[in-house]
């Protein structure tokens, strides 16, 4: 079996996901990478697996499978991936809002119960969903089917917390506001040197999965504006 914590990671190509990888790898952990294209950043090393992963399309128990032959154990996965179309909750499509909840809940409930056996062999698994702000709170009409999603994806990691914490899984929601992302750009109605960056979320990241068992975090908000409740 692999010295060191593996992790598996979605949506590593870029932003947040990418930050985290770097993150983890500098503090000595081993990284299975879900990635939809290759990236030359990502090469194939002792320390690194990428895969070929596509959270619309499924594929989860193809990748763990894989993962575990590899570096045989899995101490925690991070669902990153996540998609953001900006509709009102009353006029988006069924295909729209079906790709979101696809990326945004699907996918991680999926990811997480693949891996579920294998973290709960380390006994201090942990799950990561990176969320947002827009699952503590519905901020415009445009981001409120998106907001729909990230309610749901909070919700997950509660319910993946109280399922596995008799097995030592410990399980998060990471609830950033605007980050310097591209994602965060496109939308922001500010500049990106005043949001949270992705290297700020690894941060975060990094400390909540080496928490002890007896200090569980079921979500985190962190926001870059003083809002009235955040």
């Amino acid at each position: 079996m692999t010295q060191g914590r593996v992790a598996l990671i979605t949506g590593a190509r870029r932003g947040i996901g990418h930050a985290i990888a770097s993150r983890l790898l500098h503090d000595g952990w081993n990284v299975s990478l879900g990635l939809r294209q290759p990236q030359q950043d990502w090469q194939e090393s002792p320390a690194i697996q990428t895969f070929p992963y596509d959270a619309t399309r499924g594929g989860e128990d193809e990748w763990v499978a894989p993962a575990l032959a590899r570096f045989g154990r899995i101490d925690a996965i991070i669902a990153n991936a996540g998609v953001m179309i900006p509709q009102s909750v009353a006029e988006i499509s069924d295909e729209d809002l079906d790709t979101m909840w696809r990326v945004n809940v699907r996918a991680p409930q999926r990811l997480a119960r693949a891996a579920f056996p294998a973290l709960g062999q380390s006994g201090t698994g942990r799950i990561i969903i990176i969320a947002s702000l827009s699952g503590k709170r519905v901020a415009s009409v445009s981001s409120s089917a998106y907001a729909l999603t990230k309610h749901a994806a909070v919700a997950l990691a509660h319910g993946l917390r109280q399922a596995g914490f008799e097995q030592g899984i410990r399980a998060t929601a990471i609830c950033p506001g605007f980050v310097a992302t591209d994602m965060g750009r496109a939308v922001a109605p500010f500049d990106a040197e005043d949001m949270t960056s992705p290297g700020d979320i690894a941060d975060i990241v990094a400390d909540v999965i080496d928490l002890p068992n007896s200090a569980s975090v079921a979500e985190l908000a962190i926001n870059c504006r003083a809002e009235p409740s955040f």
